[in-house]
């Protein structure tokens, strides 16, 4: 059934973006310098986390033996984490938080993109679901980017 199929590659499409978005977010833990940063950026790591393997296990339950299991080898989100490698070289928070917003609005993109998609009912729940905490966690990074830029 085609239209199965298309469901299937919109989350794995979801699947790439959180994949990608845990391995930023722990290696952007790794650079920063606030104690507080380390601790939600290693927080958002481990929900993006927790959310692929909803999405891994929903396409599972559609017939996919073997949904996405890593993130994106190209594309825009993965150039945004790799910006993120020279900013935490640079040491410098405010750099870091700045990548981190950037590939987060790429995040919130990608789950409106996947809720626009004709998925079935269950699913469209559980994108619904995890594209408010994506939003609310770009809108908090981006606050403190513009915080840290002011101080």
């Amino acid at each position: 059934m085609n239209d199965q199929k298309e469901v299937i590659s919109t989350i794995n499409s979801v699947i790439e973006t959180l994949k990608d978005g845990q391995e930023g977010f722990k290696q952007a833990a790794e650079g920063v310098k606030a104690p507080q940063l380390k601790s939600l950026f290693n927080e958002y790591s481990q929900q993006r986390s927790q959310f692929a393997t909803e999405l891994q296990n929903q396409a599972h339950s559609l017939g996919k033996s073997h949904p996405e299991e890593s993130g994106s080898a190209t594309g825009a989100l993965h150039r945004t984490w790799i910006n993120l490698k020279s900013a935490i070289t640079s040491g410098d928070d405010h750099a870091i938080l700045a990548e981190c917003e950037r590939g987060e609005a790429s995040a919130v993109e990608q789950y409106e993109k996947a809720m626009n998609d004709n998925l079935p009912a269950t699913l469209h729940e559980i994108v619904s679901r995890q594209y408010s905490e994506i939003k609310n966690a770009h809108d908090r990074i981006k606050n403190l980017r513009d915080t840290a830029k002011m101080s």
